[in-house]
């Protein structure tokens, strides 16, 4: 059947619109995204548009172009148990993207995947973007309510994913290491008001790992760590990489995060890498940041959280 033009034209933008509003992330075989909240966010947005998904390959970074998530409306966790050996532990992580987008699997699936291979559960977190700023939590309101909400979930169920509830830590990337620099110091009072029974749990991380943080420090007021995560002696055990050359998320945001730490007598470690860039990941490549991994591990075992 051949359509009329005006006809064939509203019939491909009605197939293209179609396309874009199912073009959505989905975790691989095996693994299912659960809502973090039974009905409707707090504090929620319309997103821009529809949540799409898409693979950014203008930039490799290890060879690989880069899955981008947009307009995420309906905050999701994906549990990725190890197959093998399962040490207790669980990691909830969240990748970075400037509290606009999400690199999902440079700063998520793949992180999983290596904690997986050391017998770490890891909790894949699509929290809401793009950001709203509003509210008494300035940066971002809305993934510090999604972010506390899945570390309380996490605990709630840990019996069912076959988790230690006292062995439950965060790792973020650039914007997800500012949320992991956020849910370590805003666990006292959740930023939302309690809906079940799994809020009634502790959304206090057990130890964090904050990979090329940003939006600790300002320019405008320098040497000053930004209000908005008030560290103090409860304040997680907290481990900190960081390349010198990160033209995006500036050493003086880890520098400045690290001193306040210690000045809370915070147990902290802090490795300063000469190059290495931003956004790394945990891909291999040429440059000695890459191997943060084993020295993240180690300090894990430093701690008492992996066995030796």
């Amino acid at each position: 059947m051949k359509l009329p033009l005006p006809l064939l034209a509203c019939f491909l933008f009605t197939c293209c619109i179609a396309s874009a509003q199912t073009n959505t992330w989905h975790p691989s075989p095996g693994h299912t995204q659960i809502p973090i909240w039974p009905g409707t966010p707090p504090d929620d947005h319309p997103a821009p548009g529809p949540e799409t998904h898409t693979n950014e390959i203008e930039s490799l970074i290890g060879g690989k172009g880069v899955d981008l998530v947009y307009n995420v409306s309906q905050p999701t966790m994906t549990v990725y148990s190890p197959k093998g050996t399962n040490t207790g532990i669980a990691m909830i992580v969240f990748p970075g993207g400037g509290y606009q987008l999400l690199a999902i699997d440079l700063e998520g699936t793949e992180i999983c995947d290596w904690l997986n291979s050391k017998g770490i559960t890891g909790v894949l977190l699509k929290y809401r973007v793009p950001n709203h700023k509003e509210g008494p939590y300035g940066e971002a309101p809305m993934a510090l309510e999604d972010a506390q909400r899945t570390i309380s979930l996490v605990r709630h169920r840990a019996t069912e994913w076959h988790i230690d509830p006292h062995k439950i830590g965060v790792v973020g990337f650039s914007a997800g290491g500012h949320l992991v620099t956020a849910t370590s110091t805003h666990f006292n009072k959740r930023s939302y008001p309690e809906i079940d029974a799994a809020d009634k749990v502790s959304c206090r991380p057990d130890f964090a790992i904050a990979c090329y943080p940003g939006h600790m420090w300002n320019e405008e007021t320098p040497f000053q760590l930004n209000p908005n995560v008030p560290v103090t002696a409860n304040t997680p055990p907290t481990f900190i990489v960081q390349a010198e050359d990160d033209p995006v998320d500036s050493v003086h945001n880890s520098l400045i995060y690290f001193t306040a730490l210690k000045d809370a007598k915070v147990p902290a470690e802090m490795h300063l890498f000469a190059r290495g860039g931003h956004a790394f990941g945990v891909r291999r490549t040429n440059v000695p940041v890459t191997h943060w991994t084993d020295l993240a591990e180690t300090w894990l075992k430093t701690i008492g959280i992996l066995s030796n």
